[in-house]
């Protein structure tokens, strides 16, 4: 194992995440790529909404900041994020990429951790911690991680380098076609991702 010192916290959660005689070669705490990304899953039918929203409801879409408005949202990520993923609904991308979504608007704040084992790639999320969270709970929180998903690392290459203005972001490529992209923060070390697609291409 070559895991990363800095990333060391985070190897007794993925630990007990593994069957036993799997073992970790590299580990990575990340953010996911911004901007543009995979469709959700399809999600089962509903019945349609029936009448229209409303002399209110109309109003309020008019007076909210917080309406979307589809295509132009989709451009605004574009300019300033870019794409930070491509799937069809239903791909692995896009399965991923909802179970973060999901994880992330709980309660509380989560860190999302990349790990390599020499049999899968994992994605999973740390337990949720309040934003004022003492070291104890810190600690805690990283010991107990949720796993997300999970691909064999045979269906995956990985590729480290940059993107736009982010030097240190890493692009994961599924065997669907679908991809997703993770990144650190400018002023931390790009080390764990590189170790993470060290770990993936050496098979």
């Amino acid at each position: 194992m070559t895991v990363d010192e800095s990333q060391a916290r985070y190897v007794d959660g993925i630990t007990r995440l593994l069957p036993g005689g799997e073992q970790i070669r590299a580990v990575a705490q990340v953010r996911a790529g911004g901007g543009l990304t995979p469709a959700p899953p399809p999600q089962p039918s509903t019945p349609p909404a029936t009448g229209g929203p409303g002399f209110l409801g109309v109003l309020l879409n008019v007076l909210s900041p917080n309406i979307t408005f589809g295509r132009a949202d989709n451009a605004v990520d574009w300019l300033f994020f870019g794409v930070g993923g491509r799937g069809e609904p239903g791909s692995q991308a896009s399965v991923l990429h909802q179970a973060v979504t999901v994880a992330t608007k709980g309660t509380g704040l989560r860190t999302l951790v990349l790990a390599v084992t020499d049999q899968r790639l994992l994605l999973g999320a740390t337990a949720p911690v309040g934003l004022l969270s003492g070291s104890a709970a810190d600690e805690r929180a990283q010991a107990d991680i949720e796993l997300l998903g999970s691909v064999p690392c045979t269906t995956v290459t990985a590729r480290f380098g940059r993107y736009r203005l982010n030097w240190k972001r890493l692009r994961i490529d599924f065997a669907d076609g679908s991809w997703l992209s993770f990144h650190v923060p400018l002023a931390d070390s790009g080390r764990p991702l590189r170790e993470v697609a060290a770990a993936l291409s050496a098979g």
